[in-house]
């Protein structure tokens, strides 16, 4: 895979395109953080808000046209941080400009978009990453570590409950892309789910089998707002998943059953991780840092100047768009 630069001391470069709620926080700071990066530019439809988020940010360049920003020289790379529904798009730009380039997960809407933006990147050799970030966070490197070192024995089932009650904006009745089925058929599982199926793959491997059932049991906006799933891994581990919006309490538990004991945490939710055996009961608490990306970008680095592998690319990213393609094909 082709590096940015040869010069392993030189600035890279970064423009995002899409300088929403999610780049404010969780990953804008994390690219004008890192050693060795700059965020140079911002891009965004209204460019009186394009605008607003350089000069809070301290961005130098802003633009209301995502080629504009794409084909700026002084931009070397681009993060792209639009909804899902204009990844491809953007991403294929970006590819024919010649540039590495992140793309907010999920990676596309559906299986096919996304094979042929990870197609488009590796026939010419340039670097695709996903900002499935989780593989790169303490937390969850930590369970990583327990599962490996065998604490709980053989893994033999995982297991993942994430509901959610209908918040103020659902029952509104307004707008709401991660609610509109020709956006996000599966709504805020498309949105949520991906992150954790992404996470398992990371731990577990490629899935084998993936089957599933959906439902729009509120009907409260086009999506489905309830999803429940099967798998098994390619290395025989099971797997079981429920996504509901529609609950009266909000629930974020993983239990990961093994030979001899289980690992319990949460996704989205910074709860402690809890090793139990026949013999213990161990509790471990590990924060996300402020700026939950910044362990991923730090690594986007690292593969983009010192070719060291880094654990989200376009091709890992395959795995948790086929599975959610899978559970629900039949839908």
């Amino acid at each position: 895979m082709s590096t940015v630069n040869s010069d392993s001391d030189k600035i890279i470069r970064w423009g995002i395109i899409g300088c929403g709620n999610v780049t404010e926080v969780k990953s804008g700071p994390a690219y004008q953080q890192t050693q060795g990066f700059e965020l140079l530019a911002v891009m965004r439809r209204n460019r009186d808000k394009a605008q607003d988020y350089a000069q809070r940010h301290g961005v130098k360049k802003f633009y209301d046209q995502a080629k504009n920003l794409i084909d700026d020289p002084d931009v070397d790379a681009v993060y792209i941080a639009t909804p899902p529904d204009s990844h491809k798009e953007y991403a294929l730009l970006v590819a024919a400009a010649g540039k590495p380039c992140c793309i907010e997960k999920p990676l596309a809407p559906n299986h096919e978009d996304c094979c042929a933006i990870v197609s488009t990147f590796a026939n010419k050799n340039i670097p695709l990453f996903v900002a499935y970030y989780r593989r790169s966070l303490p937390r969850f490197a930590k369970v990583k570590e327990i599962i490996e070192g065998g604490v709980i024995g053989k893994v033999r089932h995982i297991n993942w409950q994430l509901h959610k009650a209908a918040n103020a904006l659902d029952k509104s009745g307004e707008y709401n892309w991660r609610t509109d089925k020709k956006i996000a058929r599966g709504g805020y599982f498309d949105d949520l789910a991906s992150h954790g199926l992404d996470l398992f793959a990371f731990y577990f491997g490629d899935y084998q089998q993936v089957q599933g059932i959906a439902k729009n049991q509120q009907g409260l906006y086009s999506a489905f707002d309830a999803v429940t799933a099967s798998w098994i891994h390619t290395n025989g581990i099971t797997g079981s998943g429920f996504w509901n919006f529609c609950c009266n309490e909000n629930t974020d538990k993983v239990e990961i059953f093994g030979s001899q004991g289980k690992i319990v945490f949460s996704v989205f939710d910074e709860k402690p991780i809890d090793i139990i055996t026949q013999h213990s009961h161990e509790t471990i608490q590990i924060s996300n840092p402020h700026h939950v990306q910044l362990p991923h970008v730090e690594k986007l680095r690292a593969a983009l100047q010192y070719q060291v592998p880094h654990p989200s690319t376009g091709i890992s990213a395959l795995q948790s768009s086929w599975a959610m393609e899978e559970i629900l094909k039949n839908y």
